[in-house]
């Protein structure tokens, strides 16, 4: 079987995944042990974090400079028994034929889709036509791959967003080929049901501790929930509490992976 059919087959599966009776749940890793664990724990798709991916690399996220390190990490991850889609940023360039390399370059990988957003690193939205047509560019190149279109309205927390500037966006980024709507920070259940309905693309939500759960997600129509930096955020503050710990003579976290466990992850 040629790369080529196997990759088609894959976006087949992962698109389908987003159709079905249930949201589908994707964790997001930021390194291959993050991922494996993942894998071994059940979740047969992956995301990748950009913060992850950044910060384990002592780079910023959202500022375009982790591209060598997201193409390495999706190099490793493709080696994993699971769909993977890759959080690009805004796609580490301006330029739209440079971002639809990029995208064909990691499906080639064994990437199955991608994360794209609106947010530029000055804190500013790119315009809508800007966004269009990096979104037609990079599905003329490579139609198959899963484009995931967040849009930052809500994220970036400017002032007042207004839902009718997101809802624009979502139907502007579906005109221009996103085959599924991402609108991160939104909480409230009128305005997750207002994008839910307004777009016949499935709709991807961050999981908000405190805020959200799945049944209530999967209720309002949600069709996939992602952890964002979620795992990452509580890794590393788990690094913390148990350095602290073992300096206090304090009790350890419970189920702790042993280093058999963990030295058996690569493949």
């Amino acid at each position: 079987m040629s790369a080529s059919t196997t990759s088609t087959d894959a976006c087949n599966d992962f698109h389908a995944l987003h159709h079905s009776g249930t949201p589908l749940l994707l964790p997001n890793a930021w390194d291959y042990a993050s991922a494996a664990i993942l894998v071994n724990a059940g979740f047969g798709a992956i995301g990748t974090t950009s913060l992850g991916v950044a910060a384990a690399h002592g780079l910023r996220d959202g500022q375009g400079a982790a591209r060598a390190e997201t193409v390495a990490l999706t190099r490793r991850l493709a080696r994993l028994p699971c769909r993977l889609t890759v959080d690009i940023e805004a796609g580490f360039s301006t330029d739209p034929g440079e971002v639809a390399q990029l995208a064909a370059e990691l499906a080639a990988i064994g990437a199955v889709g991608i994360n794209l957003e609106d947010g530029r690193p000055d804190g500013t939205l790119a315009s809508i036509s800007q966004q269009q047509e990096l979104i037609a560019t990079i599905k003329s190149q490579v139609p198959n791959l899963f484009l995931n279109a967040r849009t930052d309205v809500h994220w970036l927390a400017l002032d007042d967003p207004q839902m009718a500037d997101t809802l624009a966006r979502v139907e502007a980024y579906r005109a221009a080929g996103a085959d599924g709507i991402f609108v991160p920070g939104l909480a409230d259940d009128d305005r997750i049901r207002t994008v839910v309905t307004s777009t016949d693309a499935p709709v991807n939500i961050l999981y908000l501790p405190g805020q959200h759960t799945v049944g209530r997600l999967a209720e309002l129509g949600v069709r996939r929930i992602s952890y964002g930096s979620l795992l990452f955020r509580t890794a590393i503050a788990a690094t913390a509490a148990t350095a602290l710990a073992v300096a206090r003579g304090e009790p350890l976290p419970e189920q702790v992976p042993s280093y058999v466990e963990v030295n058996q992850l690569a493949r």
